[in-house]
């Protein structure tokens, strides 16, 4: 991130909508919104249903999948410049309101879960000091977490501007110990181990190495959420083809710093070992190259880095429902601000949920890896919309000029499109239902914006979708209350 600029679009007194940011602002903003507390966990949570092949396989399809969908933020920041706040406003425009209030839900549903999964996994590390935080679901770790939430709520009610201290110490503690880890594991990497069960087969409970490459997705599909992070402050930008140069350059560093995280660690401790580890698993790692030390600077970097992710991504929550309670998708109160540009309301109650859960996690006893599934598996109508739309224009040819090429930008909305759905069938029935019951509110919400404004509240295709959702909601809570499936 930049020393002299911070990734928050918010300042002491002008309104939010004069910040504009410059590429190096919103390149750290990818980045800064995507390295969180995924990569700290990488290592156990890879290995945790699969062996270096599926691994392999598994990054491999994440980079094409993930790569096509930068193409597609790319293609449509610079071919439809009107739309702002990203994925909800490209599936509004190619498929209607219904859509595109459904798609900015889930960005908000996904972006406030993940909070929570944050506010896990920093009393996690934090049980390394002090036992009684246990895996950050128990009362303390509750207690602990919802004073730093309500911390960075007034931090954020504050109208940060002046944060390039904090910023430069946030980025060298997401960054400096991962690179550094990387070259400590890479030296002592042993083939010998990496290659001891290559395929997984002879584990059982791993099962086939399509059921491996399933058990991977949604941590991959975890560690890169935040890749739309340009485009979803795509107003705020200085200059439009910044975003795209932003989330190329954010994408490409994350990827590489990914896969080389987990699997180097397989060349450190079998899958089995990394599969038993405690998350922060690179904390494990690291200690049985290095010894205690590694463990203690990779909890303490957790820690730092998380807060930094937590703070951005607390923006990010509020900044969707607050952009569409003003272009109406959903109701108008999302819209208010402060006199300092804050988007209070949304804020508010963004925060409020994140609580909610946190208590949820107290009596479910739920862990870091359940919520960042949910997490994972609600951002993903947002993103096959977006990859939808891109598909559609190329297909169409809205946008485009006589004779220019299409191909390109066709394929890439193919693929991406191709990717989510992959990604729902891999999310397994346990996640899908619980993001359901997610989703299903929210078709009260898109009424009464849609009552707000006189405008007529379904189409019929619109309200077949609606009634499908809640009558899926339905069915979930069923589900869950007779103990056949279980999220949390």
């Amino acid at each position: 991130m930049s020393t002299t600029e911070i990734n928050i679009p918010i300042h002491d007194v002008a309104p939010a909508s004069s910040t504009k940011l410059k590429l190096g602002s919103l390149t750290a903003l990818v980045i800064g919104s995507m390295v969180g507390s995924g990569v700290f966990s990488l290592p156990q949570n890879m290995a945790a249903g699969s062996g270096p092949l599926a691994i392999l396989i598994g990054w491999a399809i994440t980079a094409v999948g993930m790569l096509a969908l930068v193409f597609v933020y790319q293609s449509l920041a610079t071919r439809r410049p009107e739309l702002d706040a990203g994925p909800y406003a490209y599936a509004k425009a190619g498929f209607g309101p219904f859509i595109g209030f459904t798609s900015a839900w889930g960005y908000w549903i996904s972006a406030w879960v993940g909070n929570v999964s944050y506010a896990v996994i920093v009393f996690s590390a934090l049980s390394y000091f002090f036992p009684a935080f246990g895996d950050g679901n128990t009362w303390q770790a509750v207690l602990g977490a919802s004073i730093l939430l309500w911390i960075i709520h007034l931090l954020v009610l504050a109208g940060i501007r002046q944060a390039a201290i904090i910023n430069l110490i946030v980025t060298v503690a997401k960054i400096a110990p991962v690179v550094l880890f990387v070259g400590v594991v890479a030296v002592a990497f042993k083939l010998d181990i990496w290659t001891l069960d290559f395929s997984g087969l002879s584990n059982p409970a791993l099962g086939t190495i399509t059921a491996q490459v399933k058990s991977t997705m949604l941590v991959t599909l975890w560690v890169f959420i935040g890749i739309e992070g340009a485009s979803v402050f795509s107003a705020r930008a200085e200059r439009r083809k910044d975003i795209a140069t932003a989330t190329v350059l954010g994408f490409f560093t994350c990827l590489a710093l990914y896969a080389l995280v987990s699997l180097l660690s397989l060349g450190i401790m079998s899958q089995p070992q990394l599969a038993a580890l405690k998350n922060p698993s690179m904390a494990g790692v690291l200690e049985a190259v290095v010894g205690p030390w590694g463990a203690i600077l990779i909890n303490l970097a957790l820690v730092v880095s998380v807060i930094g992710a937590f703070l951005s991504w607390t923006l990010l929550a509020a900044e969707v429902p607050h952009v569409a309670g003003k272009d109406g998708t959903m109701p108008r109160f999302f819209s208010k601000e402060s006199e300092r540009g804050v988007p209070s309301t949304s804020l508010l109650i963004t925060n409020l949920l994140v609580q909610a859960f946190l208590v949820i996690t107290l009596f479910a006893n739920s862990t870091y890896q359940a919520l960042f599934y949910i997490a994972s598996t609600a951002i993903l109508v947002p993103y096959i919309f977006s990859g939808a739309f891109a598909a559609k224009l190329a297909l169409t040819g809205e946008s485009y000029r006589d004779g220019e090429q299409r191909a390109g930008p066709l394929v890439a909305g193919l693929l991406a499109t191709l990717y989510g759905a992959w990604l729902v069938y891999a999310a397994g029935p346990a996640n899908l239902f619980m993001c359901a019951i997610l989703y299903a509110p929210g078709v009260a919400f898109f009424v009464w914006a849609r009552r707000e404004d006189n405008k007529r509240v379904f189409h019929p295709v619109e309200a077949i979708l609606a009634i499908a959702l809640i009558a899926t909601a339905v069915f979930a809570v069923y589900e869950m209350w007779t103990g056949a499936v279980s999220a949390l």
